[in-house]
């Protein structure tokens, strides 16, 4: 099983529209948890489904996230790859490289699993009122592939 967590609803839907998943957001070899925003909320999440994983399970946190103008809206991130810094709340200046609000509270809860991995898509350029729930689920959809990919 692949367990996806994300913090947003709009994050969600686009991987329920890329495998048609039911209203249940999984299939024999997805499911798809909605956190809610922040790294409290992610640990939470998290924790409760490290709890009935299996070892040859994967675990998968996806988001958007802000970045420095270097780099381009849509593109992907592979949080091994790059420093990306995790703060408690929106960020509109770049004082950060790439920050996101879920990451740490994922990596904390998972400590203890082997296949784990952090995505996270630019969505904005520290201007987090810039993004809408339809600009986020384009922005995940757009990049599934590649992600799953990745873990696959």
């Amino acid at each position: 099983m692949i367990y996806i967590l994300v913090a947003l609803k709009s994050e969600a839907q686009a991987f329920v529209e890329r495998f048609k998943l039911g209203i249940d957001k999984q299939n024999d070899k997805l499911s798809v948890v909605i956190s809610g925003m922040g790294s409290e909320n992610m640990f939470k999440a998290t924790s409760e489904v490290v709890a009935k994983m299996k070892p040859e399970d994967t675990i998968i946190n996806v988001g958007i996230c802000g970045a420095d103008k270097k780099y381009s809206i849509g593109q992907l991130f592979d949080a091994n790859d790059i420093n990306l810094t995790c703060v408690d709340h929106e960020v509109s200046d770049n004082t950060y490289e790439v920050v996101d609000m879920e990451s740490k509270g994922f990596i904390e809860a998972t400590k203890s699993v082997q296949n784990k991995r952090v995505f996270k898509v630019v969505s904005d350029h520290f201007e987090p009122k810039s993004v809408t729930k339809d600009m986020a689920k384009k922005l995940i959809f757009e990049k599934i592939d590649e992600i799953m990919e990745k873990v696959s």
